[in-house]
């Protein structure tokens, strides 16, 4: 999946970036204060991107 789509479905979700680590970056879900790390490269793998949106109820 590509990391803006990936993005993208986060923000519909209401998940917003909290902020930008060293290869990371930090996104929160404000409605239940789950936070995951998203790694910044242009490509995330299938599994780790569900992983993901489900960590941060975004599915």
């Amino acid at each position: 999946m590509k990391l803006r789509d990936l993005e993208r479905k986060l923000r519909i979700a209401g998940c917003y970036l909290k902020r930008e680590g060293g290869s990371h970056s930090l996104w929160i879900n404000p409605k239940n204060g789950a936070i995951e790390a998203i790694p910044r490269h242009k490509e995330i793998k299938e599994p780790l991107a569900k992983k993901i949106l489900k960590n941060l109820n975004a599915e």
